[in-house]
């Protein structure tokens, strides 16, 4: 393929989308245009990443940006509107303002002439009056939606159970009426070894040639990668003694009742729950959702399999499938929410195969101006 693909990414964090867009071969058929994002320093780790002679990842406010600038023209949109409002961490979702950002993502596909757009978001926005809304203003904007799925990253090569709607939208007039793409990718992995496919890959691929042992407690810029993410965190005395009460696989149960004198009371008031809370990932297992706080052991099961700690910020990102040779910039709890939100570039890798197929299937150039 000569040409590549003009991409533009909303809410676009890190670029993990953007990277399994633009990585390796056969999914390097895309050249990014335009990315948007109101973090700064998740703007800054895109455009060390991917911008080349002029930084085009915009630090804005998008529903500021879209009515003060053109949009540059377009084969494919990709990203999601923040997550966290159809999330079922957030108990306030109702009458959340990010519930409506997919309009200015929706005005940008629209006006950029793309051909398809692929938003990805949390599981709860398949089930949301905002995803039938959505719908709705794509029929009537001239795109076909295509079924729209929850994918288990794991299932596709990401060492993380992490579960992500995808939803697709052709511009009929784009394509044959007739055309409908295959959907979902094919999985690469499986849990289920009689399937024929590889095992999930597991925790243990993507870390277990880090030191155990951490140095500092703050990003190491003398070293370089991986080094310079595997740091520590400074746990009191008995935090130390509660990560050493949690055996391979354990979780905040063990705690209460090997040493329920440092359990916090909060958990001996609750005697059954999650089984995650204060949990030691396992070796030989996918890791369970990465999310901004994996630092914080008393958030989910963020303990390393062996070693007395949480996972370090570089342990993350692996599990994330990032490359160790992807730069992250900002300060330590920065970097953390780009990893936690980003989309696991291996993930990306297999959308944008699928949207490259579905590319290459358009109409001629031609026949798409004549309609």
């Amino acid at each position: 393929m000569n040409k590549k693909f003009s991409l533009i990414d909303l809410f676009s964090g890190a670029g993990g989308m953007t990277l399994g867009f633009m990585g390796k071969p056969p999914y390097d058929h895309f050249q990014s245009v335009l990315a948007i994002d109101n973090d700064l320093s998740a703007v800054d780790t895109y455009n060390v990443n991917f911008s080349t002679g002029s930084e085009h990842c915009v630090h804005a406010d998008i529903e500021k940006w879209v009515k003060e600038n053109d949009v540059p023209p377009a084969d494919i949109v990709i990203g999601g509107p923040p997550c966290q409002g159809f999330s079922l961490l957030n108990k306030n979702r109702e009458g959340d303002k990010r519930r409506k950002l997919w309009e200015p993502y929706l005005e940008i596909v629209i006006r950029s002439g793309a051909s398809i757009f692929i938003m990805e978001n949390v599981q709860g926005l398949l089930k949301s009056s905002e995803y039938e809304d959505i719908c709705l203003a794509a029929n009537k904007s001239g795109f076909r939606m295509i079924d729209a799925q929850v994918l288990n990253t794991a299932n596709y090569g990401v060492p993380q159970t992490r579960r992500r709607a995808i939803a697709i939208g052709l511009k009929a007039s784009d394509f044959d009426n007739n055309y409908t793409p295959e959907f979902p990718p094919k999985p690469t992995h499986s849990q289920n070894a009689d399937s024929g496919l590889p095992r999930w890959r597991t925790v243990r691929d993507f870390i277990d040639d880090l030191p155990r042992r951490t140095k500092g407690v703050e990003i190491r810029t003398s070293e370089k990668s991986p080094l310079d993410l595997h740091f520590g965190r400074n746990p009191t005395e008995k935090s130390k003694q509660r990560y050493l009460a949690i055996p391979p696989g354990g979780n905040r149960f063990d705690l209460q009742r090997k040493r329920p004198d440092i359990t916090p009371n909060c958990w001996l008031n609750k005697p059954s729950g999650g089984t995650d809370l204060f949990g030691r990932l396992w070796w030989d297992r996918p890791s369970v959702t990465i999310r901004t706080e994996f630092f914080k052991p008393e958030k989910g099961r963020y303990l390393h399999p062996t070693a007395n700690r949480p996972i370090t910020h570089r342990e993350a990102a692996r599990l994330m499938s990032f490359p160790d040779t992807f730069k992250f910039c900002g300060t330590k709890i920065q970097i953390a929410r780009q990893i936690g939100n980003a989309v696991p570039p291996l993930f990306a890798e297999k959308i944008a195969e699928l949207a490259s197929t579905i590319l290459s299937n358009r109409k001629k150039t031609s026949d798409r101006k004549a309609a």
